[in-house]
């Protein structure tokens, strides 16, 4: 809100391109008098008092107290939504540049929860493309500006949920649950029942408690994210819910349920035509065609999954999804292949240690300690 002197100077010339003296100004509900002492800047005008005077003068509240047509922060919140279905449908560098000019306009018109909004939306680009400490420095700056607002935490989830990611896709699998988990007790003991960032805090544990061997307790998250299924209305959401379901179907031995959850996402997927999301699902149907023994489907999906991801540029899903994918090779007896596919990505990722995938760089250099020992090169496999 700008200070009583520029409110008040604001009025006073509303007040005359509309052709009203003070007194037809202030009644019914107040005096001449206080409209003068308000337009010299003598006085600090209540919220109610603006309110009334906003529509007196056929115009904002935001827009007297501010100066700012409220349609442009309107405006910017459709571009905001544009930008976000630009990430999923279109390429990660037309999105990051798309939501640095968002950042800028939201900063010039001083609108901090589109500006957060912003920052979130450049974490999700830099996740995807493996920039993780950048990814992080996002959401952090975004959850800082939704804090100094006051927004609600259902409305802080989104940055929250980005920033556990970027902690669990370095390595850091237990402080990722912390983060999950500190933000459902909080949500649970407020009573804030807010299905969509209930299911996406539960559908983002899943992953974190499956690396860790946690497996009752996702089996657990993921009962709770079906449950909240027919209360969300975002298909998005509940297409990932149900790929991360899929994983504690896994777990428990049941293939057959797993695929048809994995299905379900990724009918979903290709309706919301979310190139990355859909690629997630033929990387976990991959997987599940290697557990349940059919390697020639898991190579199917998994180059599928590869070959996306590579055109989307998500450089740290891709380097996932090869060690995947070396590993059915290995497996289906295609050694010479699968070394390749491992030795290039070590190469490439000189980033792929420093912070941003190092969880990778470990199984691809287990893989290859496995090969090596399958050729009988016990020292090579050692080094590994």
């Amino acid at each position: 809100m700008d200070e009583p002197a520029v409110i008040g100077q604001r009025v006073q010339r509303l007040r005359a391109e509309r052709g009203l003296t003070q007194r037809q100004l202030a009644e019914p509900a107040y005096t001449a008098a206080y409209i003068s002492t308000l337009e010299s800047g003598r006085v600090r005008p209540s919220e109610t008092a603006l309110r009334f005077l906003a529509e007196r003068l056929d115009t904002t509240y935001e827009e007297l107290t501010t100066g700012r047509p409220a349609r442009l922060a309107t405006e910017l919140r459709l571009a905001l939504t544009d930008a976000r279905r630009l990430l999923a449908t279109g390429t990660l560098d037309e999105a990051a540049a798309r939501y640095r000019e968002l950042l800028a306009e939201a900063e010039e018109l001083a609108l901090e929860p589109e500006r957060a909004d912003a920052l979130t939306g450049l974490g999700e680009c830099a996740l995807e493309s493996g920039e993780l400490n950048s990814a992080r420095e996002h959401f952090e700056s975004a959850e800082r500006i939704l804090a100094s607002v006051g927004a609600p935490l259902p409305r802080r989830v989104r940055a929250l949920r980005g920033r556990a990611v970027a902690h669990l896709l370095a390595g850091e699998l237990r402080y990722a649950c912390y983060v999950l988990e500190t933000a459902l007790d909080e949500l649970n003991a407020q009573g804030l029942h807010d299905p969509d960032a209930l299911m996406l805090l539960y559908a983002s544990s899943i992953g974190p408690y499956m690396d860790m061997g946690a497996h009752a307790r996702a089996a657990q998250a993921a009962e709770l994210a079906l449950a909240l299924t027919p209360q969300v209305s975002d298909p998005g959401l509940v297409a990932g819910m149900h790929r991360s379901v899929a994983r504690t179907l896994l777990a428990e031995g049941r293939v057959a349920e797993a695929d048809a959850s994995l299905a379900k996402a990724q009918d979903l997927y290709q309706q919301l035509q979310t190139r990355t999301e859909l690629a997630h699902c033929h990387w976990m149907r991959g997987y599940v065609h290697a557990q349940n023994g059919d390697l020639e489907g898991a190579e199917r999906e998994l180059r599928t999954a590869r070959e996306m991801l590579a055109a989307r540029r998500a450089a740290l899903y891709a380097a996932q999804v090869e060690v995947e994918l070396a590993d059915v090779l290995r497996r289906r007896g295609k050694r010479e292949e699968a070394v390749a596919l491992l030795s290039r990505l070590l190469e490439l990722g000189a980033g792929l240690g420093d912070g941003r995938g190092a969880v990778h760089a470990a199984g691809a250099r287990r893989l290859l300690g496995l090969i090596a020992e399958e050729e009988g090169a016990d020292e090579r496999a050692e080094e590994h």
